[in-house]
């Protein structure tokens, strides 16, 4: 089959937007080339104390060592597995709670203000009830996610659940759509937008409420490397789980990108 002849113009247009995002990538890799290069340099010339920032030689060589000795795999997986459970079941959790309260609005107004006073909370205070409650382990650290990602997650759905066009759901009434059939025809696909923009948030939050569950118990995890490299003033170690934690969190806000894309792909609506 051939393709559509295109037109010169467009042809432009696609050429100088190449040239654009090429120029973006080139000055993104140059900034973060440039700060390690700048980062290294000041600890070989003495302007930084090497023991205490690190730099990006002494970092390699510890993840060097930490490869070799197969605790990187350990720490990062089990930090990687604990964050999904979490985004899962915050996401989940927390979405069901608005199509609850969408369905029943006397729910809503009744989980209103404890939703509001539950967000403006502080989820660290909750930190040690959490572990009296589920014990000092994996428990805990999953419970302290969902603290963090569940009302965020429930306020955004439910504010995008209500933020439905009016008018199209008059009409359904109109043409006598059960409560059921607008949920799942109209309210739901209308706010995949808001599901994905919150499962972008969720992927943040779910690594702050493993990360601070980490600092307050584990035994393995990213979070308990940089307990345990500031508590015997090992640096590297800190400055190398830091920025592993750094690759895993964008890895995982890259696969809900692509989740994304493949949603919208197969809606047929341009992302």
């Amino acid at each position: 089959m051939n393709r559509p002849a295109v037109s010169p113009k467009r042809e432009r247009y696609l050429l100088l937007l190449r040239r654009q995002n090429r120029r973006v990538r080139v000055w993104q890799i140059a900034i973060l080339v440039g700060f390690f290069a700048l980062w290294e340099l000041n600890c070989q010339i003495g302007l930084s104390d090497g023991f205490l920032v690190s730099c990006p030689s002494r970092i390699a060589a510890t993840f060097v060592r930490l490869c070799r000795s197969g605790d990187v795999l350990v720490h990062v997986g089990t930090s990687c597995w604990e964050t999904a459970v979490g985004f899962l079941l915050g996401t989940a959790i927390g979405t069901l709670v608005a199509v609850a309260m969408w369905w029943w609005p006397t729910l809503s107004r009744v989980l209103d203000p404890y939703l509001v006073v539950l967000n403006a909370l502080p989820k660290t205070a909750l930190g040690p009830i959490f572990i009296v409650w589920m014990g000092a382990g994996t428990g805990a650290i999953i419970v302290m996610t969902l603290a963090i990602s569940l009302i965020v997650t429930i306020l955004n759905m439910y504010e995008g659940f209500r933020a439905t066009d009016a008018q199209k759901m008059r009409l359904m009434a109109a043409m006598g759509a059960s409560r059921w059939q607008t949920l799942r025809m109209l309210v739901f696909p209308a706010n995949y937008a808001t599901l994905l923009n919150t499962l972008k948030v969720n992927v943040g939050l779910s690594w702050v409420g493993v990360i601070m569950g980490e600092f307050l118990v584990s035994r393995a995890g990213l979070g308990y490397l940089i307990v345990y490299g500031s508590q015997v003033f090992n640096m590297d170690l800190v400055m190398t789980s830091v920025l592993l934690l750094l690759v895993a969190a964008v890895v995982m806000y890259r696969l809900v990108l692509w989740v994304e894309r493949i949603l919208y792909h197969l809606l047929g609506v341009k992302a």
